[in-house]
């Protein structure tokens, strides 16, 4: 018996998908099978298993050092390793033990572009057969049992925006010289159909290889800045919207990396002329029992918004907006996206569609399509925190009936709180946010901050560039 079935972590439908990966991996004579797990920065980390080993990574799942969930983003271990707790008050991380990766087989994919390999997502758990409680696909996935336990079901829907350069010298991994990333566009088209025309080479390669990953893709489009664009996915429910990003992000850079070319994901990245981009993230409960998939926030009074549940939903995310900012915006550099009248919120505020409020309704109760769109987020947000911090305060506003204010008809003009402003300023609100933090899990909180925390610290203590130009001559 192995570990997956001692402890009973696949259901019936589970264990018979795992059956059939591995009979399609020897169908399609695939070599190896990548096996990872989304970090708490939202990076993929693993280990390539030969495809001879896969019935046995499916039975017992596969073991990973647990100091990878101790890193901040320069890879630097935060946390004490050999303490008893191993730094993060867990005895089951002491030692820098092992943790447990244990694939989920509805994930499961091909990547034809790299020899055929096969891909599959993990959930972490301890040796113990015990989820690890600093797994952020853990964690949305207790997000979303919370907003089951209301009777409802959670739908979300992405608009990521990302920079694509051509790549010229080295060898566009980063490994012989340096590199030159080449600006496609000179910017301020936006949604030319020429400028789409001009990089529909790649954007082909692109759309050919996510419909075989089953990548539900709605739009690819030629945003404001330069080199810059926008992907759109169609609404997915629970974790699976999380994983599809995840998916989508490493899929994107994978392959233009084999063409010549690089996207990046950061938010504002230091080349001239270059626009911050955003994530702007959709959502709606859906009903579950006798009114199953009925949309929650469609309205029955006719002039109404939003219906009750859906306006204390949208109060609970004003109430925990700079609690939950910084799984938002986990970076430094995310922040210097928030500026005024550039179509990035500044302050916590709510309108009906307009693009300048940090929420906006969107939809209409005609079509049945009432829901939230939320335009703090960056893109390199991990997709698990993002989605489960604005899910928990949804469902806080929902679970004690907080009223929703007016909305905004000028959200650059309006009198409301500025959201944080730093890294350190989101990180400070988390702190403060008791109510958020003991919904969200108070241990991850700890944890999460004292990684972010370490990220600052680093920050603090580098020389910058506007500094050596500012002080250097002048004294």
């Amino acid at each position: 018996m192995g570990f997956i079935e001692r402890y009973g972590l696949y259901s019936d439908d589970q264990a018979r998908s795992a059956a059939e990966i591995v009979r399609r991996v020897e169908l399609e004579k695939l070599r190896s099978v990548r096996v990872v797990f989304a970090d708490q920065h939202g990076l993929l980390r693993g280990k390539t298993v030969a495809a001879a080993e896969l019935e046995s990574v499916l039975r017992s799942g596969l073991a990973v050092v647990s100091t990878l969930l101790s890193k901040d983003t320069s890879g630097t271990t935060v946390y004490q390793a050999f303490s008893p707790d191993g730094g993060c008050g867990i005895a089951e991380m002491a030692g820098a033990g092992d943790v447990v990766m244990v694939p989920d087989p509805g994930t499961f994919r091909v990547l034809d572009w790299a020899g055929k390999s096969g891909w599959l997502l993990c959930d972490l758990y301890f040796t113990n057969g015990q989820p690890v409680p600093l797994c952020s696909r853990g964690l949305m996935r207790r997000a979303v049992q919370r907003a089951a336990e209301f009777g409802y079901d959670v739908l979300t829907g992405a608009e990521l925006e990302f920079h694509l350069f051509r790549v010229d010298g080295g060898d566009h991994a980063g490994h012989a010289g340096p590199l030159q990333h080449q600006l496609l566009n000179s910017g301020y088209q936006l949604l030319s159909e020429d400028r789409i025309d001009a990089i529909a080479p790649i954007v082909t390669i692109f759309d050919e290889h996510l419909q075989r990953l089953g990548v539900p893709v709605r739009t690819f489009e030629v945003e404001f800045g330069p080199s810059q664009f926008e992907v759109t996915l169609s609404p997915e429910t629970g974790v699976q919207a999380a994983d599809t990003v995840m998916l989508l992000r490493s899929s994107l850079k994978q392959i233009a990396r084999r063409h010549g070319y690089h996207v990046t994901f950061m938010c504002r990245p230091k080349i001239p002329r270059v626009f911050s981009s955003g994530w702007h993230l959709h959502q709606s409960l859906l009903h579950t029992g006798e009114r199953d998939g009925e949309n929650a926030f469609v309205p029955d009074e006719p002039r109404a918004i939003l219906s009750e549940v859906g306006r204390h939903y949208l109060a609970g995310q004003l109430r925990h907006a700079s609690a939950a900012s910084v799984f938002a915006v986990p970076t430094i550099n995310g922040y210097k996206r928030f500026q005024s009248y550039s179509m990035a919120p500044d302050r916590v505020l709510w309108a009906q569609g307009n693009r300048a409020a940090m929420l906006r309704v969107c939809g209409s109760a005609a079509d049945r399509s009432s829901h939230v769109e939320n335009r703090v987020g960056e893109p390199t947000a991990n997709p698990y925190l993002y989605i489960a911090s604005q899910l928990t305060a949804g469902l806080n506003g929902i679970e004690q009936r907080w009223e929703l204010g007016p909305a905004a008809d000028e959200p650059y003009e309006t009198e409301a709180p500025r959201l944080p402003a730093t890294l350190g300023g989101a990180i400070d609100a988390l702190t403060a946010d008791t109510e958020f933090a003991e919904a969200f899990g108070k241990q991850f909180v700890e944890y999460y901050v004292g990684i972010k925390s370490h990220e600052v610290t680093r920050f603090n203590a580098a020389v910058t560039d506007w500094e050596h130009n500012e002080y250097f001559e002048l004294f």
